[in-house]
Order: structure tokens, then sequence, then C-alpha cells
């Protein structure tokens, strides 16, 4: 009897395994084909069993096809990618796709097994969400998985959508649509809604919205789990509405304020029995709608210090809200952004971050070191003491546009850390930008420790990095990324440098070059970045055809004239503090000119253009007044994070075709106006009087029906070379 019970037991065991591995067969076929329609049926897929539990591919020919085995669907697409960058040399980034295979695929003459060191391969920030994603549709996100897949991640934030989930529970607790109308954020506004920082801002958000985009969520959900992925869903913080105090009025609530310019919002206490009952009624109406994979993000003080610094208080909060989770579902795993140990070191000292973390089993937590090739947080916590954590590069804040990175950390550090006696349970890598769509060599190199233990040889994958993007090996274009590395892609350890400069364009006009968030600080020298401009130009003839190269040549170009404002700025500053009104016109009309010139060039790729922003977000109107509120939502994050007195402004400024000439360049005229008066008059600007009358300009522009350049204009290697006709021997002679 009881073998007839093993037997049935095993047989029901592999029939699930069998199914299961026959999902990820199909969904992986159907990439496949997604990405090589005309050549799909040369690849065969395949399965195999895992490697001790961790994902493993192989890759040989049999006969005239590539077969493809994995133990997964993700496994699968990295074998493909592997196959597409290492044999056919062609690429697939945000910013540039290769896909010139020969008509006859390159012979894989050895097996190839590979299996990585790493069971979680993490994906996406809460910000992603809105300073890269606000306005997708589910096109986009196809191609966003694909590429997930095909760079190894099986572990995506995925919070598409919970906006709607939200609204259901609170329906259910009794709250109307008027109590919730000051709740909700605009669309582009959720990242920091979810964390609990601010209310209401952009809104109010309507029902189709909400709809629509849960709707996404589950197309998004099962494309992910049909490749392997386990998506990390949300979980209750604490954050409820204001309304909450009026229909709870005995509920325990703490006003908490994120200081940026907004109002308070409210934050129930642990300690409340509404808080448990709360989270376990919204994990599990997520669950009944959703599904789950046990993975549940919750950030409780994202750049909000907690009341108490006490570690018995940390410890127990904590534990109650995994303990609201757990109710809910007894597998459920915690997955911690750590951030606020990064953001704000002077609270989260040893006990108050141990208390913290081990109020919670360590096989319920998982510990994202958000920022680590910044800031390895790992090291002063002796591996976040015993809980599994995931090594992640954060690199792009706000969406900004920069040429930026730490090349030879990212290849590096990763391994170290796996391989580090105090590294504790380090279980991942993964991606936390702010930003997506940018310097896709950083996000390439990144991945490329997915399948592997040891550090990446720039040595050997730079150059192999050029061949697949521009589909051939040229001598130019080579020495034009030895170049790269050592400048735009290299932070010096004597420098404390966070993140990429931007350009004194993007700053709320002034005359002081450090203003706030519109940083100028370059990782570099300016003048080192120029032979890099000259060995893509002369590679152009070559590589002219190729997508990569087109963005590229665009990109550097871009980033020349961006610095090159710098200069310029310190000429009109110097006449105007000098009272040289001939030499401060002068001076103003090359600023105005150079960003008319940086605007054309950027309007021949569509990567730096503000039309399909602002245009991506109308098409979710269903109304003239919701199309109208999007656009609204789209420009305010870009600009002035907010109303016109946000202390935010540019903190998500873009080099874009668009915003530089009806934003930025309106704003340096009105400035050059007021500063002429005051020198015509002989008296200082009144600084407080322009900011005023900007920030109302800057008000206006934002709430402007306007629409924008969705086409590109003109070549990209042609307007680049015309700018480096125009603006090569100015610039040299200018750092001279």
């Amino acid at each position: 009897m009881k073998l007839k019970i093993y037997t049935t037991i095993t047989v029901f065991i592999l029939c699930c395994s069998a199914a299961k591995a026959q999902v990820y067969l199909s969904s992986s076929d159907a990439l496949i084909k997604r990405i090589l329609p005309k050549q799909h049926r040369s690849f065969v897929t395949e399965s195999i069993a895992s490697d001790n539990g961790l994902d493993v591919f192989e890759i040989e020919s049999r006969k005239n096809t590539i077969v493809l085995r994995g133990n997964s669907g993700i496994a699968i697409a990295s074998a493909f990618y592997y196959y597409l960058t290492e044999y056919a040399h062609c690429q697939i980034t945000w910013n540039g796709v290769n896909l010139k295979l020969p008509l006859k695929l390159p012979v894989v003459k050895n097996k190839i097994r590979k299996s990585t060191p790493y069971e979680y391969r993490y994906y996406l920030n809460y910000c992603t969400f809105n300073y890269s994603m606000s306005w997708w549709d589910w096109a986009r996100w196809e191609k966003e998985i694909d590429w997930m897949a095909l760079h190894g991640i099986n572990m995506p934030l995925a919070i598409t959508g919970e906006e709607y989930t939200w609204y259901l529970i609170y329906k259910e607790l009794g709250f109307t649509d008027n109590d919730l109308k000051n709740f909700f954020t605009g669309p582009a506004y959720f990242s920091w809604f979810w964390m609990g920082n601010i209310d209401g801002w952009g809104g109010p958000l309507p029902l189709s919205w909400m709809k629509s985009h849960f709707e996404l969520q589950k197309k998004i959900l099962a494309r992910q789990r049909s490749l392997g992925m386990k998506p990390v869903l949300p979980a209750f913080t604490g954050h409820v509405p204001a309304a909450f105090k009026k229909k709870f009025p005995n509920a325990k609530l703490k006003a908490t304020n994120w200081t940026n310019g907004f109002a308070d919002t409210y934050i129930l206490d642990s300690e409340d029995p509404m808080f448990a009952l709360i989270g376990k009624k919204f994990l599990q109406k997520q669950t009944a709608l959703l599904g789950t994979d046990h993975l549940y993000s919750a950030d409780t003080f994202n750049e909000n210090e907690p009341p108490s610094a006490e570690p018995d208080f940390l410890a127990k909060l904590s534990a109650r809200v995994y303990d609201g989770m757990s109710q809910a579902d007894p597998k459920a795993i915690w997955v911690m952004q750590g951030w606020l140990f990064y953001s704000d070191r002077k609270f989260w000292k040893e006990p108050q971050t141990e208390a913290l973390l081990k109020a919670v089993p360590n096989d319920k937590m998982i510990i994202l070191d958000l920022a680590t090739e910044i800031e390895p947080v790992w090291k002063r916590t002796s591996g976040f003491y015993g809980k599994p954590w995931i090594w992640n590069m954060l690199h792009n804040f706000g969406g900004n546009t920069n040429l930026f990175g730490r090349m030879d950390v990212i290849a590096n550090a990763p391994a170290e850390a796996l391989n580090h006696a105090q590294s504790g349970k380090m279980k991942g890598i993964g991606l936390t930008m702010e930003g997506i769509e940018q310097n896709p060599v950083l996000y390439e190199l990144m991945m490329a420790n997915t399948w592997r233990s040891k550090p990446i040889d720039l040595e050997t994958w730079l150059p192999n990095y050029v061949i697949d993007r521009y589909g051939k090996n040229n001598y130019h274009a080579q020495n034009a990324w030895k170049i790269l590395r050592k400048t735009v892609y290299n932070v010096p350890i004597d420098k404390y440098i966070r993140d990429g400069a931007e350009s004194i364009i993007q700053a709320r006009p002034t005359l002081d070059s450090m203003t706030r968030w519109a940083k100028t600080k370059l990782n570099y020298q300016e003048r080192d970045l120029l032979p890099a401009w000259d060995e893509l130009v002369k590679a152009a003839p070559a590589c002219r055809t190729s997508d990569g190269f087109q963005y590229d040549i665009v990109d550097v170009t871009r980033q020349v004239m961006a610095n090159y404002a710098m200069v310029i700025h310190h000429n009109f500053a110097t006449a105007y503090y000098k009272n040289n009104i001939p030499a401060f016109k002068a001076e103003s009309q090359k600023f105005i000119q150079l960003i008319d010139d940086m605007d054309q060039l950027l309007a021949t790729r569509k990567d730096f253009m503000l039309g399909p922003w602002v245009n991506q977000a109308r098409t979710w109107g269903n109304t003239p007044s919701e199309k109208a509120l999007y656009e609204m939502n789209a420009k305010d994050l870009i600009s002035l994070w907010g109303n016109q007195k946000s202390p935010l402004n540019e903190y998500a400024c873009r080099q874009w075709s668009g915003l530089l000439n009806d934003f930025y360049k309106p704003r340096w005229l009105r400035f050059f106006e007021h500063a002429s008066l005051a020198l015509n008059d002989h008296k200082a600007i009144d600084t407080q009087k322009f900011n005023n009358d900007v920030s109302a300009w800057e008000w206006n522009w934002v709430n402007k029906r306007k629409d924008y350049p969705i086409k590109t204009v003109g070549s990209p290697v042609g307007k680049a070379i015309a700018m480096y006709n125009k603006y090569h021997q100015l610039i040299i002679k200018a750092y001279q």
C-alpha cells in the first residue's frame, strides 16, 4: 500500500515537472520568435535539471540547428543571448540593437555549459516605475520582460497597478471615493506614494487608470512567471489615507513628512490591531487577484526616520511588519530595500540596523544592498547580520542624462564580494537604477556577472562589447571605448562623486555653477573626453549604419557640448561681474545657440526626445481632462517635481530635444533679459524676484497643452559630425 502511495506521488511530481518544463519551453520559444522572427526555427529548446537548485544552461550545435537547454525559461533565454553575443556578435540594449545574423549560423564546436552562483538576479527600483516606466503599454513591457530574460533576471519588482488593489481594500473598509480622492497620486508619482512619502500630488487618479493598469499587471506577471521569474509584489507598510483618522478615530496614527514640499502623510502604528488586519486583507486580496511567489517588498522608513531610535522599538516594529505578511502567507519572504542604511546612516547605526534585521527570521528576509557600487553597506553590517542579501548597482538617479559609471567596480566587485570571507549570505546580484534607457554598456557589463563567479576581464570584455554593438571590429571605435572607460566610466577613488553630472543648461538659470540639483561636477577632465569624440568621428564611415553606433556618437557629442556649456557660462558670468555688457551679450548668444544646436542633435534619436514621453502619457487618457492630467504629470516630473515652490526642481532633469528648446532655452532667455537690465541700471540681479517669476513661468509650462515632435529629424551621424565640425576647434581652444 505504501509503495503504491509513493509511486502515485512520484508520478504526480514528474507530471508537474513535465508540465512546468513545457510552459517555460513554450515561453522561451515564443521569446526567440519575437526576437528573430525569420530565423527562430534555427533554434531548438530543451529542458535540463538545475545545478543544485541554481540556474544552468547548455548550448551546442546539432546538424543545422543551435540547441539551447536550460532548467528554466530564464536559463534558456540566457543561453540564447550568450549565443547571440559570443558567437553571432549581436546585441540587444535599450539604446541600440544589432541583430544582423549571418544566414548560416556560427557553429558551436564544443558544448557550452554555464551555471550561475547567484540564486537571485534582482531588477528594478520603485523609482524606475516612474522615471522611466510611467507611460509604458503592454508592447513596451513585453520588450522589457524579454530583455530581463535575456540578461538572466529572475526576481523583478512588480508593482504596476498596485493602486487598484488598495482601492478595493479601502472600499471594503467603508471609504468613499471622496475619502480617497486626495490619497492616490497621479501616475508619475506612484513610486513615492507607494513608499509613503506623498499623497494626492498629481491627482486625483481616475478609476479608469487603476483598472487598465491592473489588467496590464496581470499580463506582466503572467509573462514573467511563464519564463520562470518570481516577481516581488508589494505588502503593507502602514501608509494609510488622511481620511483614516476620521473613519477610525481610535486608530494610532503618526503624521510624517518627507520634507520636500509636500503635505504630511499618515502611518498606522504597527501596534494598532488594524495594522495586522489591513496587512492581511491586502495580501489575501492581492493573492486572490494576482497569485503570489511569496516575495514581498515593504519599506517602512524610506527617507523618513522612525519615531524612536531605541533598538527594542525597532525590533518590535520589524517583527510586527513581518507578522502582518506571515499571517496572510506563512511562506512570505520580506524583500527590503536597503536604501535607508545608505541615505540615513546617521540614524541607522549598528545597534539600530541590527535590531531591525534580527527581529525577522533569517530565511524570511532578503536585503537589497541598493547602491553597492557606491557604498557597500554589507561591509559595515557584517553581511547584514546573517540575512541573505543581494549586491546591486544603482548607478542612475532621477533618469538623468549623462555618460557616467564605475566600469572597473562593476567588473570586479560582485565576484570579490561573493568570494569574500565576511560577505555572509550573498545570494544574488541586481540592478536598482532609478532610471533606465541610458549608458547601456554598464547594464550589459553588470549582468555579464550572472554566469560567473570570478571578476570580468575588461581587456577582453569591452572590445567584444564594441564588436557586438557595431557589428564589426573597427580600430577607431575600439580606441574611443578605451578612452571612455578611462574617463566617463571611471570614478577616481579619491573623489566622492555619487552619480553623473548634469549640464549647467539644465539648472534653473543662475550665475552659480554649483546650483543644487543641476550638479556639474565631473568625474574626469572635460578635455580628456575629446579624443573619444575624435575617434568616433573617424569610425563613422565604417560604423554609421549601426544602430548602437548612431546612439553612441550622438550621446558622446551631446556630452561634449553639455560640458562646453560650462565654459560659456563661466564667460558670461565673468563678463557680468566685470560689467562688460558687450561680452555678456556675445557669450549669452553663444549659450543660446549651443542649446539650439543640442536640440537639433538630439532630435535625431527617439532616445533623446520629449515628444514620445508626453505623447505616451496623453495616450492613456480616455477624456480631454484625463489626457491633460497625464500630460501635466509627465512634464512636472522632469521639471518642477512638484508645485512651483518645489525644492526638488531639476532632480529628474533630462537632456531631450523639445525640453531644451521649449523649457531650458526660454528660462535662460528670461534670465539674460533680467541680467541685461540689471547691468544697464548698474544694479545686481534681484535673484529672489527672478526665481519667483521663473517658477511661475515653469508652472505655467507644466500645465500648458502642447504637442511635441514624435518623429526624428535628420541623420544621427550626419548631425553629430556637423556639430563636431562646428564646435571641435572652439572647444579645444576654450580648454587650452
